[in-house]
């Protein structure tokens, strides 16, 4: 994370604020666990020097990887990493926005088409999901049913446009803002890749509003910042566990107050063991029944999968994605005629 401060201490202010861009870009790739290669660090800098453009950084990123495919898991990783930061320190770059449903979802075709499947970059998810998450002790947010989500969205913006930040405080101001960010990532437009793109619509959308940030935040405490977002849509009453936005609103403060509120993930962490609403459908008891089918009949198709687990098709993808990505399985052969293969830990 240090590889662009002298360039904000000492450089121009143009190179300052491609620098800027360039630590969030590179930041928010750890939501996701994802770390960007030297590579792309060594173009970024050529970027902030001024000796290529930032669409030149996107050809000579898919240049490189043409010229050197990735083939681990963490190539492939680096890959997304990459790919993915100069999409985002390019969109930060440009001064066009518009407040709408439809530029949050363009946002997210913008950082992911190509990079992504198909059928996900850039479009509303058709399934419903869950996401095992640490800070919960492996339960999961209840997000947004498939089906509503745009109604969901549109009603949310809806009320964004009209509410009035006349005559409030600059902290109720943000504390607002950071209610309104936490509404739209809980709705979870997308299957993947959700809170890299919530992050930088919300960063151009405060832009738009006048406020200076201090984009260290992201570029640093990108991890604080996804589960400040949890914690803030996660509630369990039977443990006297209620929605939480104290952990967002300190990182809020940070970034936009000048306060200096310690950023310390294990506050939030969850001690006590817990399991979803859906006892049968958590995340690990579905991955893990997954996994014990294809080990048993490696030649099962998603459908197969679907009918004996109890979930649909999309939502059985979504999990074996899931799973390669993980790199507890791998597809041998073709789609059709080919079959599973169970790795071992």
């Amino acid at each position: 994370m240090g590889d662009f401060e002298e360039y904000k201490r000492q450089g121009e202010p143009d190179q300052q604020k491609k620098a800027e861009n360039w630590g969030i870009a590179i930041g928010l790739q750890k939501v996701d666990d994802l770390t960007p290669s030297k590579y792309l660090i060594s173009v970024a800098k050529d970027n902030i020097e001024g000796r290529i453009s930032i669409d030149e950084v996107a050809e000579q990123v898919a240049r490189y990887y043409k010229k050197n495919p990735a083939q681990t898991p963490q190539e492939h990783n680096e890959k997304e990493a990459d790919e993915v930061s100069a999409r985002i320190a390019k969109l930060l770059s440009t001064h066009t926005f518009s407040f709408s449903p439809a530029e949050y979802i363009s946002i997210h075709k913008s950082l992911f088409s190509g990079i992504l499947d198909v059928e996900i970059a850039g479009k509303i998810r058709t399934y419903d999901i869950i996401k095992e998450e640490t800070v919960l002790n492996g339960d999961t947010v209840i997000y947004g049913r498939a089906e509503s989500i745009q109604e969901m969205l549109d009603y949310d913006f809806r009320l964004e446009k009209e509410f009035s930040y006349q005559g409030l405080s600059k902290a109720e101001k943000v504390a607002h803002l950071a209610k309104f960010m936490s509404g739209i990532w809980q709705i979870h437009p997308f299957c993947e890749g959700n809170t890299r793109a919530t992050a930088v619509f919300m960063i151009k959308y405060l832009y738009t509003l006048g406020f200076k940030t201090n984009n260290d935040l992201f570029e640093k405490h990108s991890k604080y910042f996804r589960n400040a977002l949890v914690r803030a849509n996660y509630q369990n009453l039977e443990k006297d566990i209620p929605y939480t936005m104290t952990y967002l609103n300190k990182f809020f403060g940070n970034l936009l107050l000048g306060e200096n509120n310690r950023l310390d993930n294990r506050e939030m962490q969850i001690k006590e063991k817990l399991t979803t609403q859906n006892n049968e459908k958590t995340p690990q008891k579905t991955t893990q029944k997954i996994l014990e089918i294809l080990a048993n009949n490696p030649k099962t198709t998603r459908k197969e999968l679907a009918n004996l687990i109890g979930i649909s098709p999309d939502g059985i993808k979504w999990n074996l994605d899931k799973l390669k990505k993980e790199n507890k399985i791998r597809r041998v052969g073709a789609d059709k005629g080919g079959h599973w293969e169970v790795l071992k830990s």
